[in-house]
């Protein structure tokens, strides 16, 4: 198979494709899920109440795009095995370079602690994964990309999957074909992350 390149990506998440390694030899699959997860950036979006305790303290700095790759490293590592191979870090590194893919990060006393990253095109944000040392850096993080994209203008917030950490926040399934729908909409749009 060809090596990911950033042509191929953006062509992807444009028809609701992403790309996972499948296996320890990092052989990648493209998915398309249906239904897909999406996290609404309207009032449907939930910040739990501890979580509201938590960000009054402030006990994170949230920084943008200052460690993509350390962040991904850390996303590779979180979850035993990983769909975040060494193929997916190089080419997502170059998605960053060009400005199409984004991290947000939690940091303690200057320590990143905690953070997220994903693909941004046009009015789309793809969440690819988070990862946390201390307790809700990567709740933080992810409040602090809603924050982002609401400021922007953005109008699609995919998680490619539910989970119950995301469900607390609002996530949802929808069906492949509003998804379709949602995410041709958001193209259409012009918004900087």
């Amino acid at each position: 198979m060809r090596k990911l390149n950033t042509e191929m990506l953006i062509t992807a998440y444009c028809s609701g494709a992403f790309p996972m390694a499948v296996n320890a030899r990092g052989d990648i699959r493209w998915f398309a899920p249906d239904p897909r997860g999406i996290i609404p950036l309207d009032e449907r979006f939930h910040v739990p109440h501890g979580l509201k305790r938590t960000l009054k303290k402030q006990p994170f700095t949230i920084t943008v795009d200052q460690d993509f790759e350390l962040v991904m490293r850390h996303c590779s590592t979180a979850h035993g095995e990983t769909w975040i191979s060494k193929e997916i870090i190089r080419a997502y590194c170059e998605l960053h370079a060009l400005g199409f893919a984004h991290s947000v990060e939690t940091r303690q006393d200057g320590v990143l602690v905690g953070g997220l990253y994903g693909v941004h095109i046009r009015g789309a944000f793809f969440g690819e994964s988070m990862f946390h040392h201390a307790t809700d850096a990567s709740k933080c993080a992810l409040v602090a990309l809603v924050e982002r994209l609401r400021a922007g203008g953005f109008t699609l917030l995919d998680t490619q999957w539910t989970t119950p950490h995301l469900e607390q926040f609002g996530a949802c399934e929808i069906p492949q074909a509003d998804y379709n729908r949602l995410l041709q909409d958001a193209l259409q749009l012009d918004c900087n992350f």
